[in-house]
């Protein structure tokens, strides 16, 4: 089974809805994380602003951070490996993405 973690900014919530400013690759990245768990991918998000041990406890999520600061964020590992850090697959990159959480394909988008 395939491991995806998350590791999102501090926001009130991971669906991108909240708020004034409506981020859509935020919202397709909600709704694409929901459709691989319902394949089978492992699929765990953290939340600094609601989980801050997480961040804490991961000892390469607490050294990116000191190294790079928030801006690090989100930091997505597939299978222990960083995929991509500072920001949500966009439209052009969420089917590589997809394939690569599904065990397709690794093409790594960092």
């Amino acid at each position: 089974m395939k491991t995806l973690l998350v590791y999102d900014p501090p926001m009130c919530c991971s669906t991108g809805i909240c708020g004034p400013d409506v981020d859509p690759d935020l919202v397709n990245f909600a709704a694409m994380l929901s459709q691989l768990a319902n394949a089978g991918v492992k699929v765990e998000r953290y939340n600094l602003g609601q989980q801050p041990m997480a961040f804490a406890q991961n000892a390469a999520v607490k050294d990116a951070l000191q190294k790079e600061g928030v801006e690090v964020l989100p930091l997505i590992y597939l299978d222990g490996e960083v995929y991509m850090k500072g920001r949500y697959p966009n439209h052009d990159e969420r089917p590589a993405f997809f394939r690569a959480a599904m065990g397709v394909g690794k093409e790594a988008a960092s």
